[in-house]
């Protein structure tokens, strides 16, 4: 079943797609994956307009979209087009369209390719609940037909190209209630535009499914590629998440979903949509291409995978054994959020510096705490410094993970479990190098009384490793020994397969380590941001995970902080407020930068409730999809509030928005004090 989106979840190898060439840039094939964003400006505004689009070019964007709500709007392309290339920039144009058909025909005269929304385009969404019967449903493809190919059969004629954007939550009334608001209607919304449009042998087409939670946008590009397989389709596929937001929680997310797919093999062109300034966009989108391109670049050797368990297509946890970390502290399993544990860089014999950084971490982490403290054991004369640190620890975090070191031929003894000071879970890398070592291990940590936990390299466990793994008496907490993985998800995936094989329901540790690097060329922490992004989320996206740490240089509290912001970028475990920000374009009717500020000033500390910030009603109530509340533009200085998708306040003036937004949430009994 996973191999009909990609041609292996073990190895990184690129989707077969056509080529479509949008202006002068060919996308999809061998071509390299193509950056593109989207102005901010008044599009009447034709000299800001031409002034964003050049610095998006000079930026390195590939690939320029302009909105064009309108007629008068989708006009101006002509003279904006005519002054971009006037400038010597070469730049592809694309007119975004989502309500008229007529600003669509008018945008194709000027621009290389127009972006229609299935949603959107032709439907008139009503939110009416309705059965349709077959022949009901078939009239409404009529109708779409005949709306539809008039811009099909003028893009053929003009030698344009189209992006069928599908957005989650921006579905029309006909595929929302046969399929609903799902993955699985996002990709039946494109394939009815393909399917007229194939109709009329016309291809030049590039597909994209966005939205705002990395998970629905996953399982919506996996299943849509299944079901192209399946009808011999081959068109490229534009890659985002829509409505990141601004900050590192907006490049989390975008990494999150975009670099998943991307190390699955898919993805043509990318853009990754901030609430901040569009140049902004460029590197972070060039920094994921170019990891494409590296994760692509192996020889792989094609062969048969192991055969998963798990449904890419629809998020469920894991299966795994429930453990508690202490007895007082945070279970690990499938019914329990993901527990996060921080590493030290302090060895224990700085015990002191340890007990300091950690104080200072916890007073001011109450809904996001260290729930487990990962402290390196490189020599045994430190264990001298274990016992005082167990006791001073006491009460300040539930357990001590011991990442043990030590040489093989080094004393190997562990300390007793003891009830007055803080419990202890025994990780060993060098137990399963054979199977003396490992035997002994667990037999050291039985007798001690401690949680062992081992690292496994599944492709290189022998049998008898395999068989004493299979006997274990005690429940074992197993991570990935990563030392021989370019990549390392696919190592995540291959020890799930194995231990599953095993009869084991060992809960997984995701180590987001120094050395665990996906891209080696990027040092800055840029890069490990979106490595940790792209290893933690394609896994917590796929359901597995049940500890994460972040361990790069830096203080604790830093490798906490990404760690729960990694969880809540994947919807693992929300330990904030949640919030969706579209990115701003020639629609938006306030400026969202600062406006999303006021609003997560006052709102963001309400832990587990999601606001929507959104220009216009285009990304209001449909595309804000799974949103508790929205503030949503709704003309030249008003506001219009939502309760989901229930417009429950018209037309508020600007400056009043924010507070009216807060006494929303206390009517809907939302609010905490700060």
């Amino acid at each position: 079943m996973a191999s009909s989106y990609c041609a292996s979840r073990f190895h990184s190898i690129r989707r077969t797609s056509r080529v479509v060439s949008i202006g002068r840039v060919p996308t999809g094939g061998t071509h390299p994956v193509r950056v593109q964003s989207m102005t901010t400006t008044d599009t009447m505004d034709i000299e800001a307009t031409v002034r964003q689009t050049i610095e998006l070019a000079e930026a390195g964007c590939e690939i320029v979209r302009i909105t064009a709500p309108n007629v008068r709007a989708a006009k101006a392309l002509a003279e904006i087009t005519n002054q971009v290339r006037s400038a010597k920039i070469e730049v592809p144009l694309v007119a975004d369209i989502h309500f008229l058909p007529q600003a669509a025909m008018e945008a194709v005269n000027h621009v290389e390719k127009v972006r229609v929304n299935p949603g959107n385009y032709a439907d008139r969404k009503k939110f009416q609940v309705r059965e349709y019967s077959d022949s009901q449903y078939e009239e409404e493809l009529e109708r779409l037909h005949e709306s539809f190919s008039p811009l099909v059969l003028r893009c053929k004629e003009l030698g344009r190209s189209m992006r069928i954007g599908t957005n989650h939550g921006s579905l029309s009334d006909r595929v929302m209630n046969r399929f609903g608001d799902s993955p699985r209607g996002m990709a039946e919304s494109a394939l009815e535009f393909i399917r007229i449009a194939r109709s009329h042998n016309f291809h030049e087409l590039v597909l994209s499914m966005k939205a705002s939670n990395p998970k629905v946008m996953i399982e919506a590009y996996r299943l849509v590629v299944a079901l192209m397989n399946e009808e011999e389709m081959d068109y490229p596929l534009h890659l985002g998440v829509t409505e990141a937001g601004d900050g590192e929680d907006a490049r989390i997310k975008s990494a999150i979903g975009i670099g998943s797919l991307l190390l699955d093999g898919l993805g043509d062109t990318i853009r990754v949509s901030l609430t901040e300034d569009p140049v902004a966009e460029i590197p972070v989108a060039q920094d994921l291409a170019h990891r494409a391109e590296y994760w692509w670049g192996f020889k792989q050797e094609i062969s048969t995978d192991p055969m998963e368990e798990i449904d890419p297509f629809s998020f469920q946890r894991r299966e795994c054994s429930e453990i508690s970390l202490s007895a007082s502290g945070p279970s690990i399993g499938e019914k329990h959020p993901p527990a996060v544990i921080a590493h030290s860089c302090h060895t224990l014999s700085k015990s002191a510096e340890i007990i300091k950084e950690l104080a200072q971490t916890q007073v001011r982490t109450k809904d996001a705490p260290i729930e487990g403290l990962v402290i390196p054991l490189k020599d045994s004369s430190e264990l001298t410094h274990l016992a005082l640190l167990r006791s001073s620890l006491l009460g300040a975090v539930p357990c001590l993970i011991i990442d043990d070191q030590r040489d093989e031929s080094a004393d190997d003894s562990i300390p007793p479990h003891r009830p007055n000071l803080v419990p202890l879970l025994w990780h060993s890398q060098q137990a399963t190098s054979n199977g003396a070592s490992l035997a002994r291990f667990l037999t050291l940590c039985d007798e001690a009384g401690h949680q062992a936990i081992l690292s496994i390299d599944p492709t290189g466990s022998n049998e008898e490793i395999s068989t004493i793994l299979a006997n274990a008496s005690s429940k074992l907490i197993v991570t990935l020994d990563s030392q021989n993985y370019d990549n390392i998800v696919s190592g995540y995936r291959a020890l799930v397969v194995y231990i599953a094989h095993l009869g084991l329901l060992s809960p997984i540790w995701i180590r987001n380590e120094e050395n665990s690097r996906l891209y080696p060329k990027d040092n800055l922490f840029s890069g490990r941001l979106l490595d940790a992004s792209v290893l933690s989320g394609s896994l917590l996206c796929d359901g597995i995970g049940d500890i994460i740490s972040v361990e790069h240089t830096g203080s604790l509290d830093r490798n906490r902080g990404l760690a729960y912001n990694l969880l809540q970028g994947a919807r693992s475990r929300i330990s904030k407020t949640e919030f969706v920000a579209c990115p701003s374009c020639g629609r938006t009717l306030f400026d969202l930068q600062s406006t999303t500020q006021r609003v997560k000033q006052a709102t963001g500390h309400l832990k587990g409730v999601t606001i929507a910030v959104m220009g216009c009603i285009v990304n209001g109530p449909g595309e804000m999809a799974d949103a508790d509340f929205g503030y949503v533009g709704s003309g030249p200085g008003k506001i219009d509030l939502y309760v989901g998708k229930n417009r429950v306040k018209s037309s508020i003036p600007e400056n009043d928005a924010v507070d009216q937004l807060v006494q929303l949430i206390q009517e809907e009994n939302k609010w905490i004090a700060p």
